[in-house]
């Protein structure tokens, strides 16, 4: 299967992580469809808070490692008191507390890497809903073929007969209901136990960011969205004609700057590879994000 970056690596960069930097806090926000447990990472007491999420979509899941190379780097950073690209990580740790939640959609990840199991649920229906294929590189859903990125309660009915999808599938299904998936559901929850002032999703591919939803976001996320572009050379785009996911709850529920990052150009999955590469495009984004 494909070559990358699943969950049982997730988890064990997250144990290392933790005894490494002791300051960080772990925790679990939810389970997926498979039981898997949702991590949540925490950096910093401060006041402020701040969050980026990433792998939503299964097939997009070399977001999650470009997420856990930028943890680590700052968590470096903040041991040994020294700047990170320019930044005063423990300065800003005192000011801000960042929340991370590397891999939202760990069965789907795990799916499109390692295939389907067929001692799991679903997995007849697997094959059924992917044409009968066994390779899921294609693959966006979670493992009940609902797209999770267009779970969210932001004219979710709109979106649902935009994509006019007939049921389950590698992408673009959003579920018989808002929120009916675990995943989903669970970031609906842990975003509103925070008081999130910006939040960062992170997909792939494109090299452009989202800031915008029906007129909904605050004055300055125009602004912040230009100074995300500065800084990485991506094209800050007005979107139309999409809603239901989670940046755009995000800005919805909240009124606040939420933005949808698109890292990277080719054809998804982007092989592992070009993570040294979607790294150095993405970090400048992230770090612009502490200061936003």
């Amino acid at each position: 299967m494909t070559k990358g970056y699943n969950y049982d690596e997730l988890r064990k960069d997250l144990e290392r992580l933790e005894w490494m930097y002791p300051f960080l806090r772990m925790e679990s926000i939810g389970r997926s469809v498979l039981g898997k447990e949702i991590p949540a990472v925490r950096l910093g007491t401060g006041r402020r808070k701040i969050h980026y999420n990433a792998a939503l979509h299964a097939n997009e899941w070399i977001t999650t490692p470009i997420l856990m190379k930028f943890i680590e780097e700052a968590a470096i950073s903040c041991e040994q008191g020294k700047t990170f690209r320019g930044k005063d990580m423990r300065r800003i740790c005192d000011h801000i507390t960042l929340w991370f939640v590397p891999m939202v959609n760990p069965d789907g990840v795990n799916l499109v890497l390692d295939g389907p199991d067929f001692s799991q649920p679903y997995y007849k229906e697997l094959l059924d809903w992917n044409g009968g294929s066994a390779d899921f590189r294609n693959w966006k859903s979670n493992i009940r073929g609902v797209d999770l990125n267009d779970q969210f309660p932001a004219h979710w009915e709109e979106e649902r007969l935009r994509r006019a999808s007939l049921g389950p599938g590698e992408r673009d299904y959003g579920g018989p209901s808002p929120l009916s998936e675990p995943e989903a559901a669970a970031m609906a929850h842990f975003t509103c136990m925070h008081d999130f002032e910006l939040v960062i999703a992170l997909h792939t591919q494109g090299q452009e960011i989202y800031w915008n939803y029906r007129d909904m976001e605050p004055l300055g996320s125009r602004s912040i969205a230009s100074l995300f572009a500065a800084a990485s050379g991506y094209k800050s785009v007005r979107l139309s004609g999409s809603d239901a996911g989670y940046k755009d709850w995000f800005i919805q529920q909240f009124k606040r700057p939420g933005f949808t990052v698109e890292i990277g150009l080719g054809t998804n999955p982007l092989p592992i590879e070009m993570l040294p590469q979607l790294y150095e495009e993405a970090l400048p984004i992230l770090l612009e994000g502490l200061d936003a």
